[in-house]
């Protein structure tokens, strides 16, 4: 769920979101919040939300490419912080 009020407290709070206890999940999540989720429009926020749910296992295999969400934004948004944490950023 997104959180509207303060944002200090919506940024420490995702943070935490994206400790998993898996060293890739943790690494991928965090350099994406800390890159890009600012930018990111509000539907896509929402999407990267819903991934934050999925079960660990089921978020590395997303972010690794080795499956896919069937919900579009959530597939898209997953396919973002694939791409943010390549080698190149």
């Amino acid at each position: 769920m997104l959180f509207t009020g303060n944002l200090e407290h919506e940024e420490a709070r995702l943070h935490w979101q994206c400790r998993r206890g898996m060293l890739e999940l943790d690494l991928m999540l965090q350099s994406f919040v800390e890159k890009r989720y600012s930018d990111l429009p509000l539907k896509t926020k929402k999407a990267f939300h819903q991934l934050l749910k999925c079960q660990d296992q089921i978020l590395l295999d997303y972010l690794m490419g080795q499956d896919v969400p069937g919900d579009k934004d959530i597939a898209d948004v997953a396919k973002q912080v694939r791409d943010a944490a390549g080698p190149e950023n």
